[in-house]
């Protein structure tokens, strides 16, 4: 039978998000979505289920959560701290949530956003097409404690486990040329492929802020530039001489100039990188970035052979005496050669 999902406690940035919604840029909204995409395909593959299924996003803190029916959530994304009644539970790994048991998500451990699926997904009502909130255009809202998520019946396994590639501590971040990367010098551009940025505590799911050393960044006429499309992964140059990587909720055009746009493999590391980590660019051909981009998604398609048995701790399993550890024990009297009825 179906359920629901009750948000006990919640933290100042949870929402529901899937995938988003294309088709609506002319109409002047963006895809929105889980800001890191590859989190919700991972939670997808745990569970056996299709990508598009909605989940909950965590920025920085969870919260606290309780079912009225039995079913199988996965954790992925950035690592957060979680137990299940008081029992701690491993990220990256599908587990039981059993109906009235309380899972509580913490703080952050590394990265920022970490996701929470639940078998066959978050079941909301669809809104143009798909069940995310995109709180920048005033679609859906934050979630807040009280709220009653429906959740549909749905087998999954539990007890999987994903080792992801890590894209949680910064790091290089892979561009390729934008529409005003001709206006900045190439003095001006080499420096910024030489800078050690770090990630601005200013960001949310419509950009990314970094802070630079040194002075910002200027193009040359900078100030005459038409407002035109926005995408996703641009690198703008604001007043300010400061570089921002816009996200999956950005405006749909802009007219501050872009000198770079990250690669959509790249973005899940700057939608995850902590406040304060760095973060570089490194500039790569079109060509380039269509091949990286070719496995990427090829990887995504092959997330279901990487999910292996999660081995835990026997001191962290809260049922342990309801699995079957011993199979095939005998009596110690007993003969094991002697027939049925004979036995004494």
């Amino acid at each position: 039978m179906s359920g629901t999902l009750h948000v006990i406690n919640a933290g100042p940035a949870l929402s529901l998000q899937d995938r988003g919604r294309t088709g609506y840029l002319a109409k002047g909204l963006t895809r929105g979505g889980a800001v890191d995409q590859l989190a919700l395909c991972e939670g997808a593959a745990l569970l056996g289920q299709s990508p598009d299924c909605a989940a909950i996003e965590m920025m920085g803190m969870g919260g606290t959560f309780e079912a009225d029916a039995d079913t199988v959530i996965a954790l992925t994304g950035a690592e957060m701290t979680a137990t299940l009644d008081g029992a701690p539970l491993i990220w990256n790994a599908s587990h039981a949530l059993p109906a009235g048991a309380k899972l509580v998500i913490g703080g952050v451990r590394s990265g920022t956003y970490g996701y929470l699926h639940v078998a066959g997904g978050v079941d909301t009502a669809l809104e143009m097409g798909a069940r995310s909130a995109h709180l920048t255009a005033g679609i859906g809202a934050v979630l807040t404690a009280g709220d009653a998520l429906p959740i549909p019946s749905a087998a999954a396994r539990s007890g999987q486990h994903l080792t992801p590639d890590d894209r949680l501590s910064g790091g290089v971040i892979r561009m390729i040329p934008s529409f005003q990367s001709e206006l900045f010098s190439p003095e001006t551009r080499a420096r910024f492929r030489t800078t050690q940025f770090r990630r601005d505590p200013r960001a949310n799911r419509q950009g990314v802020r970094l802070d630079m050393p040194g002075e910002g960044f200027v193009a040359e006429g900078g100030l005459s530039i038409v407002s035109e499309i926005i995408t996703t992964g641009d690198i703008q140059i604001t007043g300010d001489g400061a570089p921002y990587v816009l996200m999956c909720e950005s405006q749909t055009t802009g007219g501050y100039p872009r000198i770079g746009t990250v690669i959509p493999a790249d973005l899940p590391k700057v939608a995850q990188a902590p406040a304060g980590v760095e973060l570089c660019f490194e500039l790569i051909s079109l060509d380039a970035a269509i091949a990286i981009e070719t496995r990427a998604r090829a990887e995504v398609k092959a997330l279901p052979s990487r999910i292996a048995p999660l081995v835990r701790d026997p001191h962290d399993i809260a049922d342990l005496l309801g699995y079957q550890l011993v199979s095939g024990a005998v009596s110690a009297t007993a003969d094991p050669f002697a027939t049925k009825g004979e036995q004494p």
